[in-house]
């Protein structure tokens, strides 16, 4: 049974009860009473859709007691009464109502479908300054009617976002002992969203008082529409007059323009009531009548088979999409068809409908499921925040470390996905609370360790104090060992609090430097003198590694120590050139492998030259670690020859000419010439003292 069963199906003389149309109040606005009993239900009607009639009101039109028409169409007439008023009003189906709510809201502006296909990020992955460029370029690039549900989401997430920083720099601040009444945090990101949201608010506000005004007027002239057409029952006018002056008011409805979402299906289920009405209780020319009501089943016809094709489509989004728009078409650009289609039709285009809505519904579905993965992904991720806060490591290195843990853990945490909707906010107080409970550990650590920072803090401004006491010190002897050990402790102290840390590194730098440069310099105007030794000796040094031998010892003996004697009587070089003594003496070295005479007198002429270096005045350090050296190796051949003769006692009865026993003989007179040798160069030491 349609809709328009309930309708008085006569075309004779009869009453028939119809609706009230709301009326302006005395302000101008429209009345906020429903249009009819039936339009006060929230569900909507459709034509040609589910039984859905309407409750007649107290308000009756007579139509006129005779109208003239063919024979053929008075054949058709009946005298039946009107339906039983106390019928309750059936509602329509959700999958109906989901499509009815989605075109009433898209109605109150054409370019609101937009809203249907603007993407929605995930924004729970987006860092603050993220969301709120995102949200600055959705302002820029779109209608600011249909970014709503973006800008809630965007906003949801940034405050979310806010509020755990907030809580953060809160913990931090009371944790360095500050009050909380005093507390204040400034945020150039949180300025930034709040001016956008500022401008998308203003702006919003302006486009619903312009659409508010247009809306109204939209609504007037529907509503006279309406009554004009309801004025059709009674025109006394030629029927195909009549006809004309219905369809004109119809085009006139197609172009009235959007009207509020609420009196939306209201205002539509009201006038394809009384479109119906003058369809069947008007006698009306059946070539016309039967024209439209052809036209309009062959049109449903293809929205029907445009439905079903969509229901066989897998992308759900998109085919609700073009759903919607079928619905209004069906709704706003069709009329009724003959009575015997009505059901028919209605119900191939409602069982599509839900197709799609079931498949919708399913995809929801299994997108909750998907979250319920993201879910258990996010409570992992949260009991190992809670691990991390748990810890006990002391150490500023593992607070550190824990630190980069837990960022890490956190971009996890937002990266993950969302969840489904219904635990959304506990997970998120979970997640936070883990967070909170991590940073007041973090910050009741370094309260602490501040303390011992403070305290390195005091310790090291008394050094900077003995450095500038001393920095115009003139005893350089004693001053510098003291400026050297003030430097030492600096770096055994520790850290300081970081605000700190650079000021006073400068301040005591500043004032070692002084000092150091000025000891530098007064050492600089002596080394003059050193450097210029070392240019003497550098180049007596060419002249060594060049001198050619006579290839008479004596001559070359006295040739080496007058070149040994001019070395000596050039001075001292600066310490970092000193290298260049070790290099004349092997260049002597060389000179002396080149005399020929006797090994033992030449290794002595080698050792004199040795213990004029090593000869300092006032100094007798490097002679005696080479005394110590000499006694030493002394030792170690005399034990050496003592075991070579103990051995020789084994051989006792062997022949001499016994190879083994002359290897011994040989090894033990080479010792023992070698004793003679040592024991010359400590009786020469000796007389350095």
């Amino acid at each position: 049974m349609s809709e328009n069963d309930n309708l008085q199906d006569a075309d004779g003389n009869t009453k028939l009860k119809t609706t009230d149309l709301p009326q302006p109040n005395d302000d101008g606005n429209t009345a906020s009473e429903p249009i009819s009993e039936v339009e006060n239900d929230t569900t909507a009607t459709h034509s040609d859709g589910p039984e859905e009639s309407a409750k007649p009101t107290e308000e009756t039109i007579e139509t006129k007691d005779e109208v003239k028409t063919s024979t053929e169409d008075s054949s058709e007439t009946t005298n039946e009464t009107t339906p039983d008023t106390s019928e309750t009003p059936i509602k329509a189906d959700a999958h109906v109502e989901e499509i009815d709510e989605a075109n009433a809201e898209d109605a109150e502006d054409d370019e609101n479908a937009e809203r249907h296909t603007l993407e929605s990020k995930d924004y729970h992955a987006m860092s603050m300054e993220q969301l709120t460029i995102e949200f600055e370029q959705l302002i820029a690039n779109h209608k600011i009617q249909n970014i709503k549900s973006q800008v809630d989401d965007i906003k949801s997430e940034f405050n979310s976002k806010f509020d755990a920083l907030l809580d953060e720099k809160k913990e931090e601040f009371l944790s360095e002992g500050g009050n909380e009444i005093d507390f204040y945090y400034a945020s150039p990101v949180k300025k930034r969203f709040n001016t956008a949201f500022k401008t998308y608010r203003n702006t919003l506000n302006a486009y619903y008082k312009e659409r508010e005004n247009n809306l109204k007027a939209n609504l007037e002239k529907r509503l006279q529409i309406i009554e004009e057409i309801k004025g059709l029952v009674n025109a006394e006018e030629n029927i195909n007059t009549t006809y004309k002056h219905f369809k004109d008011l119809q085009e006139q409805w197609r172009n009235a323009g959007p009207i509020p979402r609420d009196r939306y299906n209201n205002a539509w289920n009201s006038y394809h009531h009384h479109v119906e009405i003058f369809y069947d209780v008007l006698h009306l020319n059946r070539d016309l009548r039967d024209m439209d009501f052809k036209h309009n089943l062959e049109q449903k016809t293809k929205i029907i088979e445009r439905a079903e094709e969509l229901a066989k489509d897998d992308n759900i989004n998109r085919s609700f999409r073009e759903l919607q728009v079928l619905h209004k078409l069906w709704k706003e650009d069709l009329g009724p068809v003959a009575r015997e289609h009505r059901d028919e039709i209605w119900e191939r285009f409602s069982n599509a409908t839900k197709t799609i809505h079931d498949k919708r519904q399913d995809y929801y579905a299994d997108l909750d499921k998907a979250r319920e993965t993201n879910l258990a992904k996010k409570e992992e991720i949260i009991a190992n925040i809670e691990e991390v806060a748990a810890d006990t490591s002391s150490s500023h290195q593992a607070w550190q470390k824990k630190i980069k843990r837990i960022e890490a853990l956190r971009e996890a945490f937002f990266n993950a996905g969302k969840v489904p909707q219904k635990v959304n906010e506990q997970t998120w107080s979970k997640f936070k609370g883990a967070v909170r409970t991590f940073n007041r550990n973090k910050n009741a650590f370094y309260k602490n360790l501040k303390k011992d920072q403070y305290e390195n803090l005091e310790k090291k401004k008394a050094l900077i104090q003995i450095a500038l006491d001393n920095k115009d010190n003139e005893d350089l002897a004693a001053t510098t060992p003291l400026m050297k050990k003030i430097q030492s402790d600096w770096k055994k102290i520790g850290h300081v609090p970081r605000r700190d840390s650079d000021k006073i590194w400068k301040e005591f730098k500043n004032a070692c430097n002084a000092y150091f440069d000025r000891l530098n310099a007064e050492r600089n105007e002596a080394n003059k003198e050193l450097m210029a030794a070392y240019e003497q000796k550098s180049a007596m040094l060419e002249e060594v590694k060049a001198l050619e031998l006579s290839g008479k010892p004596e001559k070359d003996i006295a040739t080496i120590k007058e070149k040994i004697a001019a070395w000596k009587t050039i001075g001292h070089v600066p310490q970092n050139k000193r290298y260049i003594d070790g290099k004349f003496n092997k260049a002597l070295d060389a000179l002396f492998g080149k005399l020929d005479m006797d090994k033992a007198k030449l290794e002595m002429l080698k050792f004199e030259n040795k213990l004029e270096s090593l000869s300092q005045p006032n100094d007798t350090r490097l002679l005696d670690n080479e005394q110590n050296f000499i006694r030493k190796k002394i030792t170690e051949i005399k034990a050496e020859i003592n075991q070579l003769e103990n051995n020789m006692q084994f051989f006792s009865n062997v022949d001499e000419n016994n190879p083994l026993v002359k290897d011994v003989i040989k090894n033990i007179d080479k010792h023992k010439q070698g004793l003679t040798v040592w024991e010359e160069k400590l009786r020469k030491i000796k007389s350095m003292y």
